[in-house]
């Protein structure tokens, strides 16, 4: 197919489209204009060498010679479990803990921003967490913005990411980007990041993404949160697909049986060649893990757990039925059953349950990205209940892009489709499995009419567009700070925790800025090829 508009390519990216080679391209220098201060009170340096970066300071209160042992010590619990059963006299490390410090972030002319504000730092992340540079979760007692993000709305809760295995460090925010501008034209959220370098208790500690907490908040998912000890089902739910599930309370997860297992036919551009899976298991050889629903936010009752467990159970039900079987169905008053219907076509009655406008988005957002999580992890739900919520089932708050974009070996070359295909697992190829959420529509004709719409209006508008050139002046104007980072930490020559992991163009690149530009042509020959695909 023709393509009908000509993609704007980034001046770098256009020269770099193959992947990382060696190259005596000198360094670009860093840009040298000052970001607007953002707190005009502040105190100001007369005279200060302006900084690629904003710094964020953080400063433990426990002076103990030790104190740096929480951001270097910690792994998940659930992670050292798993790597005990395979490493014999293996020393169980600590979990992650809070530590009360003092957060002073400071911008790039030296304005201070955030003056010594009390804070809990702690590691956050799951396998991230045995890196040597690890990702923080910032806990203030009030919420307070930081850097001016999401419209300088103020939260408590508050994330560094480490980026420790993206050697560009710069796939979550490039991919954050674009959907913060895509979602937002259906008043859905995603969250905002700024890169800042960081130092913890005076050590520098490289760069990272400052984004935002995953959590019901009126500036965040804004739905009905439950108030504590709200035992009713009058509430807002927010959870996510999650191969870890099983890792949490009973409380707060549940299993989907995707409409008793049935199969599903991959998008794959050639009608499915054939071919059916399924989201589960389907026989005692086939390998796939189990994939249930985590709830994010409180709840507090059993009640509670029941209710939205058989919601989210019967809306894929409605999915399956309108798509595969042209039958609708629709929920009883109280929502504890379906029951057949001629009263609405098998599209309005998914209308009714689901918001398509955020599935719409969450599809383009993977499909653009090519997630090797797209199955496992960071796929996000919500529905609301209180009063006011449209009880809907609606997808929400894309996250965690570090394994995206042609790091791990996924539309490698940038081509073919993905997210609502058959894929591997993400830790390699013991199995086959899919998203059956972002494949259970999707050769219905009014669902692929839907995303051709809206790809070809966030194209048209210069979503993409932007994106890239974003991209390109954070790796050509900070790239002083990126050097500075892999002076610390050296982790993309020296990257065996995680070399097998990355596609082979990844591990290639052997500076930040063959990384940044590996995945800045990456980003374009899959926002060409797709375009061909989905543009009107």
């Amino acid at each position: 197919m023709k393509i009908r508009k000509n993609i704007s390519l980034p001046l770098l990216a256009a020269c770099f489209l193959m992947g990382c080679t060696s190259r005596s391209n000198p360094a670009p220098q860093p840009e040298t204009t000052t970001p607007a201060v953002t707190n005009t009170t502040a105190a100001k340096p007369e005279t200060m060498t302006p900084k690629e970066l904003p710094v964020l300071s953080i400063v433990t209160i426990n002076t103990d010679p030790n104190a740096l042992d929480f951001v270097t010590k910690p792994v998940a619990r659930h992670v050292s479990e798993q790597i005990a059963t395979w490493t014999p006299n293996y020393v169980m490390p600590p979990e992650p803990y809070y530590e009360t410090c003092r957060i002073t972030l400071t911008d790039t002319d030296g304005t201070v921003l955030t003056d010594g504000a009390q804070a809990d730092v702690k590691v956050r992340g799951n396998w991230t967490t045995t890196y040597d540079k690890k990702g923080l979760r910032i806990k203030f007692p009030q919420k307070q913005n930081l850097l001016g993000l999401n419209d300088n709305a103020a939260a408590k809760n508050w994330l560094l990411m480490a980026e420790y295995k993206d050697a560009s460090m710069l796939r979550n925010r490039t991919a954050l980007t674009i959907a913060r501008e895509l979602l937002a034209e259906d008043g859905l959220y995603a969250a905002d990041t700024g890169l800042v370098e960081v130092e913890i208790n005076g050590e520098y500690w490289g760069v990272y993404l400052l984004t935002e907490q995953q959590q019901i908040q009126e500036n965040r998912v804004a739905i009905t949160e439950a108030a504590k000890d709200d035992t009713g089902t009058d509430i807002g739910y927010f959870m996510e697909m999650d191969g870890y599930f099983t890792n949490e309370p009973p409380l707060q997860q549940f299993h989907v049986d995707y409409a008793e297992n049935a199969p599903l036919t991959p998008f794959d551009g050639t009608g499915g060649s054939g071919k059916t899976i399924t989201a589960l298991k389907d026989s005692d050889y086939d390998r796939k893990k189990d994939i249930g629903i985590t709830i994010k936010s409180d709840i507090y009752s059993q009640q509670q757990h029941d209710f939205i467990a058989s919601f989210v159970n019967h809306v894929y039900d409605i999915m399956y039925a309108a798509a595969y079987e042209d039958t609708a169905y629709v929920f009883s008053a109280d929502y504890s059953e379906i029951r057949k219907t001629t009263e609405l076509t098998p599209r309005e009655a998914v209308e009714q349950v689901v918001d398509i406008r955020s599935l719409v988005d969450l599809y383009i957002m993977s499909e653009l990205t090519c997630d090797a999580d797209i199955y496992w992890s960071s796929f996000f739900l919500s529905a609301d209940f209180g009063i006011g919520g449209n009880k809907k089932l609606t997808f929400t708050a894309p996250w965690d892009f570090d394994s995206a974009m042609g790091n791990k070996d996924r539309c490698a070359d940038g081509t073919g489709f993905y997210a609502a295909n058959i894929v591997p697992d993400v830790n390699g190829n013991e199995y086959e499995t899919v998203n059956p959420w972002l494949t259970v529509l999707i050769y219905e004709d009014w669902m692929q009419e839907m995303i051709r719409e809206k790809w070809t209006a966030a194209y048209d508008s210069g979503i993409f567009s932007r994106a890239q050139e974003q991209l390109e002046s954070d790796y050509i104007g900070k790239a002083a700070a990126f050097e500075r980072n892999y002076e610390k930490w050296d982790n993309i020559r020296k990257n065996d925790s995680f070399r097998m992991e990355l596609s082979k163009e990844a591990a290639g690149c052997r500076t930040h800025q063959e990384a940044a530009e590996f995945l800045a042509g990456w980003l374009t020959r899959r926002i060409t090829f797709l375009n061909e695909h989905w543009h009107l």
